[in-house]
C-alpha cells in the first residue's frame, strides 16, 4: 500500500506529458481561458452608463427646444 507499482508511474507519466508536453499545451489552455474570462467581463459591462441619456436604448428622441431646456 506505501508504494506505487510501475502502472502508477506510467499513469502519472502520461499526465504529465499531456500537461507540459509539447508545444506548451499548458499554456494555450491557460491562454484561452484567460480570453474567455476578458470576453465574460466585457460583457457584463454596462456599456449604457458611458452614453448620453438621449442615445440610451427606450430613450425618447427631444426636439431642439427640449434639449435647450435641459441645459438650463
Amino acid at each position: 500500500m506505501g508504494s506505487f507499482s510501475i502502472w502508477h508511474w506510467v499513469i502519472v507519466a502520461i499526465v504529465v506529458l499531456l500537461l507540459f508536453g509539447g508545444r506548451g499545451k499548458l499554456s494555450a489552455i491557460m491562454g484561452d481561458a484567460a480570453k474567455g474570462v476578458r470576453a465574460f467581463r466585457d460583457g457584463l459591462k454596462d456599456t449604457d452608463e458611458t452614453k448620453p441619456a438621449d442615445e440610451r436604448a427606450g430613450a425618447l428622441p427631444r426636439t431642439d427646444a427640449e434639449k435647450e431646456d435641459l441645459k438650463s
